[in-house]
């Protein structure tokens, strides 16, 4: 059953896909209510339920967030009211077809292979900024199984001490079982999300690793409460 209903979503979520970056060229200055619109609908037709902890502060100008699924950005772009400008991969804005919904509401790639693709990076984390969108980044820097949480790379650290960005962690959890997309499995379910205290980047603290620290304690617990 997880089989079927995982194909039928990814059917349904590529179909939307093309009509949401139509809509999205078609209206560059209303992106992001074609972006909120699209979430509302995903998050109905894929059958997932919120529990969540602790406060959203969207005054923070930098979202670090675990990653495990796909299901992780079409949360918080649902909970989250300002114009998140995410960081990706490359090869994902490289995609044919699937590459515009980066292209299409100025997300941001980055060429993690290289000092030009850093360089890039913190030009257009400046444009984004300035114009008002928070930056949202998973700092493991890949997926994880959804069974512990990957080590954070020094790009989200990066990005918070040079524009000493007030930050805001998030932990999500039970998002890789809902939407396996490795797998192409999917099933209804309930996400938790917890949000922990906002910190503020600077060069002079370990606010980056402190970070991951709590972060990490607090999946490892809720993995554990899950697995009982």
């Amino acid at each position: 059953m997880r089989k079927i209903r995982g194909i039928f979503v990814f059917i349904q979520f590529s179909i939307t896909v093309a009509i949401v970056v139509f809509f999205m060229y078609l209206f560059r200055n209303h992106a992001h209510k074609v972006i909120k619109i699209w979430m509302k609908v995903q998050m109905f037709f894929l059958g997932i339920k919120l529990e969540v902890e602790g406060k959203l502060d969207e005054s923070c100008d930098l979202i670090i967030i675990n990653h495990q699924s796909l299901l992780d950005i079409i949360i918080m772009e649902h909970i989250h009211s300002r114009n998140i400008a995410w960081v990706a991969k490359k090869e994902i804005a490289d995609l044919f077809f699937f590459g515009h919904i980066i292209k299409a509401p100025r997300m941001i790639s980055v060429d993690r292979e290289n000092k030009a693709g850093l360089i890039k990076l913190l030009s257009d984390v400046k444009n984004r900024l300035e114009i008002g969108r928070p930056i949202a980044m998973f700092p493991e820097g890949t997926r994880s199984d959804g069974t512990y949480m990957g080590e954070f790379k020094a790009g989200a650290k990066m990005v918070g001490n040079k524009f000493n960005l007030k930050v805001q962690p998030v932990v999500m959890f039970n998002t890789r079982n809902i939407v396996n997309s490795q797998k192409a499995e999917a099933a209804p379910g309930v996400v938790k999300v917890v949000y922990l205290e906002p910190v503020q980047a600077s060069k002079d603290t370990s606010w980056y690793e402190d970070t991951e620290k709590n972060m990490r304690e607090v999946f490892e617990k809720e993995y554990k409460n899950y697995v009982k």
